[in-house]
């Protein structure tokens, strides 16, 4: 029995300082390559393919998933993803997609944004799931991860809110916590209109059509949202209104608001 116990012990241990061995799969062999040497930078091994079959013939030698979405020729990665989840729940699955419309809560685990992660994004995400590996639950905030990267195509000088078509906040970066003196985390579940009462008369109806109508809107006549400064010598904003497919597949909105000049006053 010792010996039983001491024999998984070690195979414990092994598997821990192993090399982990990730799957890359992507249609284009450029895109392998680069990915493939710069993980192996990172000290981790890498199984490459081009076809959801190539892929799943690798299934079984591999820790970790990268597949990229769309693969051409009516091939997704999501294929893999799915297989794999019923071959072998206990591997971590990143699903790399090149848009925001995708759609969270499949058989992956995380959602990398082609064009806005970075290559650290990757291994940040391969580093977190060690944890998975050792079969401890990993909890991916997919949500935060999501509209962060929206966050980041816009930039950190302007304020940005996500809201769904009732006007509950799904989302608000730091700009707009610390316009409003208030931590981001106190903004989720809540709803716009029922802490800032002024705005529903104006913008109630402007995010329910934009989100319904699927259009976008672009106002400058300062009526008071989110309790901007005032038209003047020193702020002249302008105020963004998108339509955006939520992390839950309900359609929301997005609100950006910029300064589009600050004018020196004498």
């Amino acid at each position: 029995m010792e010996n039983e116990t001491g024999r998984e012990s070690e195979k414990s241990a092994q598997a821990l300082v192993e090399p982990i061995r990730v799957l890359l799969l992507d249609d284009h062999p450029e895109n392998l390559l680069l990915r493939s040497t710069i993980l192996r930078k990172y000290g981790y091994l890498t199984e490459t393919a081009t076809t959801v079959e190539e892929a799943e013939a690798l299934l079984d030698e591999i820790d970790i998933a990268v597949l990229d979405y769309h693969l051409g020729a009516g091939q997704f990665g999501t294929d893999v993803a799915d297989k794999l989840r019923k071959q072998r729940p206990e591997v971590p699955i990143i699903i790399l997609s090149a848009t925001l419309e995708r759609r969270f809560g499949g058989s992956e685990d995380m959602h990398l944004l082609k064009g806005y992660s970075s290559i650290d994004d990757l291994v940040t995400a391969l580093r977190s799931f060690e944890a998975k590996r050792r079969g401890k639950p990993v909890v991916v905030d997919a949500r935060d991860f999501f509209y962060s990267r929206i966050n980041m195509a816009i930039g950190d000088d302007s304020v940005l809110e996500i809201l769904d078509v009732e006007g509950n906040w799904q989302y608000v970066n730091e700009t707009c916590a610390r316009l409003l003196e208030r931590p981001r985390e106190w903004f989720l579940g809540r709803n716009m209109f029922d802490e800032m009462p002024d705005l529903a008369q104006d913008w109630r109806e402007i995010l329910r059509t934009v989100a319904v109508a699927r259009e976008t809107y672009i106002d400058r006549t300062y009526r008071g949202l989110l309790n901007l400064p005032r038209k003047g010598e020193a702020w002249v904003w302008n105020v963004l209104v998108f339509p955006i497919t939520l992390h839950t597949n309900a359609t929301g909105v997005v609100l950006t608001a910029r300064i589009l000049e600050r004018k020196t006053i004498l």
